[in-house]
C-alpha cells in the first residue's frame, strides 16, 4: 500500500481505536518473513518487542542502489508500524531513503501520543536501522 493511501486512510478515522486497528490491519498485509531470516544479524535492536528486518539491495537502480526491505514481528500494533516503514521507504533509491523524514510522518500520523514510550523508541530503531542500510548502500 502507498504511504499516501495509508496516510489518507488515518485521516479518515476520527477514533484512536479505529487506528489502532487499522494500524494492525497494515501489519497483517505483510508477506511472511521466512523462518531463515530471523536471525540476530537481522534483529533490530532497541525495540521492546521482536523485531527483524532484511534488506535487500538492487545495485543497478538508474539512481543508484534501490532498498527492498522484509520485516516482521511478535507484536501486532508493531507489525503495523513496519508496514508504515516499508510504505515509505521499501523499494526506494537510498539517497531519498535517507532524505525522507519518518518523524514527520510519525508527528502527522499523531503516533508520539499514541505510542508507550518503548514503542516510539523502537520506531526510532527501525528508522535507523533503515538509514543505516541505505548509508551502507552508498558506502559499500
Amino acid at each position: 500500500m502507498a504511504i499516501d493511501e495509508i496516510i489518507d486512510n488515518f485521516e479518515l478515522l476520527d477514533e484512536w481505536d479505529d487506528r489502532y486497528r487499522y494500524i494492525i490491519e497494515l501489519g497483517r498485509s505483510l508477506p511472511e518473513l521466512p523462518e531463515d531470516a530471523r536471525t540476530e544479524a537481522n534483529k533490530v535492536r532497541g525495540c521492546a518487542s521482536q523485531v527483524w528486518m532484511k534488506t535487500d539491495t538492487r545495485r543497478n537502480g538508474p539512481d543508484g542502489p534501490v532498498l527492498v526491505f522484509h520485516g516482521d514481528s511478535d507484536a501486532h500494533i508493531v507489525r503495523g508500524l513496519i508496514a508504515i516503514l516499508f510504505a515509505l521507504y521499501s523499494g526506494k533509491p537510498a539517497r531519498s531513503i535517507m532524505a525522507t523524514d519518518a518523524q514527520a510522518l510519525f508527528e502527522k500520523l499523531g503516533l508520539r501520543e499514541h505510542l508507550t514510550p518503548q514503542r516510539s523508541n523502537g520506531f526510532r530503531a527501525m528508522i535507523d536501522r533503515i538509514q543505516s542500510d541505505a548509508r551502507a548502500a552508498l558506502n559499500p
